[in-house]
């Protein structure tokens, strides 16, 4: 049975794609956020993670040596690793590199799939929490990219605004409520999430026709 945390925890990734509405089920993530992952049975995935971190680190590793060309001073992974505290939850993210030079700072994230604006979301995302959880970063000013492999997209320090910021605040709050979250079951997310039925009764399974959906959608 699943085990409630302490206190709700919220890993970046489960915001983005409900941040630019390309997801509606706030449920999901709200079911994460407050009850501790080793605590219930997930459907594995049929996700290729070894191709996947291949490729990552390969591009990682290309644009890592690129900023230190620069002479600018990088940070990798682990060592960006974040738990922001705020009064109802927790928010944690690991930025794959945070490049610095003198009090200026970027922030990047390294893709090898399809274009997204989650992606660019989730730097976003680390630009705001990063310099208010990780003290050597107190006071420094960052901008973002998100780094694919035929191209970059630059974001703006200035997009962390105050409209962000409160978009940001209201979903946790929702996903923090000890009250669940909206639940919107549909062919195609519950395809990608890994919270089986015994948790939700109302996933919808690949071969299930209902809720409007249809075994091609």
């Amino acid at each position: 049975m699943a085990q409630r945390r302490d206190m709700p925890y919220i890993w970046v990734t489960w915001l983005t794609k409900l941040l630019v509405g390309e997801n509606s089920c706030e449920w999901a993530a709200w079911f994460r956020a407050n009850h501790e992952g080793s605590s219930y049975a997930k459907i594995p995935s049929t996700f290729d993670a070894t191709e996947w971190q291949l490729n990552h680190t390969e591009l990682l590793t290309k644009v890592r040596a690129e900023i230190e060309s620069e002479g600018r001073t990088i940070f990798t992974e682990g060592q960006n690793s974040f738990n922001l505290r705020g009064r109802t939850a927790v928010l944690g993210g690991k930025p794959d590199l945070i490049a610095v030079s003198d009090s200026v700072g970027t922030i990047l994230d390294v893709k090898t799939g399809q274009p997204s604006p989650a992606h660019h979301v989730q730097v976003m995302l680390y630009m705001y929490a990063v310099p208010k959880s990780l003290h050597q970063y107190s006071g420094i000013t960052f901008d973002g990219k998100v780094v694919y492999p035929d191209h970059e997209d630059s974001i703006s320090s200035t997009a962390v605004d105050d409209t962000f910021i409160g978009n940001l605040s209201s979903l946790i709050q929702r996903l923090a409520s000890p009250d669940p979250a909206r639940k919107v079951p549909s062919g195609m997310e519950c395809g990608f999430c890994n919270i089986t039925s015994a948790d939700c009764p109302d996933r919808i399974e690949k071969n299930d026709v209902g809720l409007g959906e249809t075994k091609d959608s």
